[in-house]
């Protein structure tokens, strides 16, 4: 017999259960964690570009910075001490190309300062462009005036196309590849000019100055060094691990000590002073005065259509000095010690015109520097310059004789070589076979390491190791040479005997600073697995919320982010 079961009994467990679900939702959503809060994009990024700076360098002398600089990037910013140029070929060109692009020279084209070209077999420049023009200033048919070259766009140029044009980009260097090829295609460039010491641009950018660059230029800050000292910035015990000055001979009408003060030949402001202003700290101070005239000028970082803008620094001074002196000089110690003070006294700037809460800033170099090789020895290392034009010459004869015919080296821009290729094949002998045949000779040179042929890169055979990697991502195929050589490690192509310089795959040209700092962004800390400079671009490109440069192949320093901003 069945029960009677009330007809109000259904109901009452239906809004039971409908209760304990309202329960469980309302409990879930307590327990659930807040979203994070969007975090906005900075109204500025600033790429800073401190020329032939090793990361080594940055180590050794860290305890001596001040507070405001890159002591400042160091404890309030992610610094990556594992970081890389790494292709094989670091020169300038190549270095500030990786920056901004994110990619290596077989895919941005720019293969070196100079290189052959592959029509002509004339040495051109990289940033070389007849059809433009410096604006109010002397211009050279091989003076840098125009991106062309560079085969891709930049995180700059992406950053304008997602805003519509209405982000501002602005490149300023002492150098103008360092200006140029920061810039990009789309943004600003301006570059010091030695026969003057003002800055300027280019017509491809516009046709005449704003009138904010003209009121610089008519105030001439240049001026003001002439018959100042250069002087050590610290007490003379602190240089007391610097080598002699006795193992680099200056030059003839050169310096290798401080005090040192800049006058001209002339006795007057003229170009052999504002050239000379090149080596020393003065052309870092004129070029950071110059970017804060850009930043009001230019306004950004205040930017009306709230989008965010970008300015590139590179300050060139540091590599010319470690050029002339070596990076273990007391000049070049001094050097980024005043480097370092001009970049607290920019940043306090920035705090106080945007706010530093407001600014991401990333620090890094377009290559290192060896020694100079009298220094390497006398840490009983097997150091030389080797003099490239007696090796051409004699690499020249070598095929000469062994194939039967004349000038089969067509050109050279160490490390590429040219090969006539159609004197080879009016020869009958095969292209490979004259390769191999120059790979082998320059093979048992005293000084060179290894040699690389156009048919090995092109068939894939240049692999195994790091440093064919390297060399692999420095070869594009429509403008480097038939043949590239290395150096063995501590020598490298040049002559004289003093000085030094750099372009090699070692470590002591390819690990570089890379630090970015900005605390809305950026987990402070100290990062030691691998990176390279090509991961700048993809970074900024995720913290921006853009799309990477075209040709970009770094990754994502995820591990140094805090949060994308939404």
């Amino acid at each position: 017999m069945t029960k009677n079961v009330p007809a109000s009994l259904p109901a009452l467990r239906l809004l039971a259960t409908c209760l304990a679900l309202c329960v469980a939702a309302d409990w879930a959503h307590a327990a659930a964690p807040a979203p994070a809060a969007a975090v906005a994009p900075p109204k500025l990024v600033v790429v800073l570009v401190v020329d032939g700076l090793p990361n080594e360098q940055v180590q050794r002398y860290r305890d001596q910075f001040g507070q405001g600089g890159l002591r400042r990037m160091l404890d309030q910013g992610a610094a990556f001490g594992n970081a890389h140029q790494a292709h094989g070929v670091t020169v300038t060109a190549i270095g500030h190309s990786a920056i901004l692009t994110g990619a290596y020279p077989y895919v941005h084209g720019i293969i070196g300062n100079n290189w052959i070209d592959p029509v002509t077999k004339k040495s051109v420049y990289c940033t070389e462009d007849t059809n433009y023009t410096y604006i109010g200033e002397e211009t050279q048919p091989s003076d840098g005036t125009s991106p062309a070259r560079l085969k891709v766009n930049t995180l700059g140029d992406e950053l304008r196309y997602a805003t519509g044009s209405r982000s501002k980009v602005v490149a300023i260097s002492g150098k103008d590849r360092g200006a140029i090829l920061l810039a990009g295609k789309t943004g600003t460039a301006y570059m010091y000019m030695d026969k003057t010491g003002n800055f300027a641009s280019t017509t491809y950018y516009m046709k005449n100055h704003p009138e904010w660059v003209q009121k610089y230029q008519a105030g001439k800050p240049q001026d003001r060094y002439y018959g100042k000292t250069w002087a050590p910035l610290l007490p003379e015990a602190a240089y007391a691990g610097d080598a002699s000055e006795d193992l680099n001979p200056p030059k003839p009408g050169s310096h290798n000590r401080l005090p040192f003060a800049y006058y001209s030949e002339s006795g007057e402001i003229d170009a052999g002073y504002y050239n000379l202003l090149k080596t020393g700290p003065y052309l870092d101070q004129l070029t950071l005065d110059f970017a804060r005239a850009a930043v009001e000028g230019e306004n950004l970082g205040r930017n009306p259509a709230g989008v965010p803008d970008l300015l590139g620094v590179s300050l060139s001074a540091h590599d010319y000095v470690n050029h002339a002196f070596g990076p273990e000089s007391k000049l070049s110690h001094d050097h980024l010690q005043r480097l370092d003070r001009m970049v607290a006294d920019f940043f306090n700037y920035l705090d106080k015109r945007i706010g530093m809460d407001n600014v991401l800033v990333v620090l890094t170099a377009d290559h290192g520097f060896p020694n100079t090789p009298e220094f390497a020895q006398t840490q009983h290392l097997d150091a030389q310059r080797l003099d490239g034009a007696k090796l051409m010459a004699a690499l020249d004869k070598h095929l000469s004789d062994k194939f039967g015919g004349s000038k089969l080296l067509q050109a050279y821009s160490l490390p590429n070589i040219h090969l006539d290729y159609a004197q080879i094949d009016k020869l009958g002998a095969k292209r490979a076979d004259v390769e191999n045949a120059a790979a082998a000779f320059l093979l048992a040179q005293n000084g060179i390491a290894d040699a690389y042929t156009r048919t090995q890169f092109e068939s894939g055979a240049v692999q195994g190791t790091h440093i064919a990697t390297l060399m692999r991502r420095a070869w594009n195929r429509e403008a480097s040479g038939d043949l590239m050589v290395i150096t063995k490690p501590f020598w490298y192509f040049g002559s004289g005997n003093s000085g030094t310089s750099h372009g090699s795959p070692y470590a002591y040209d390819t690990n570089v600073p890379l630090m970015i700092m900005g605390k809305r962004w950026i987990k402070p800390g100290y990062y030691g697995q691998y990176a390279e400079v090509v991961d700048i671009a993809p970074t900024l490109a995720n913290l921006l919320r853009v799309r990477p440069p075209a040709g970009a192949e770094g990754r994502v320093l995820t591990e140094s982010l805090v949060q994308t901003p939404r």
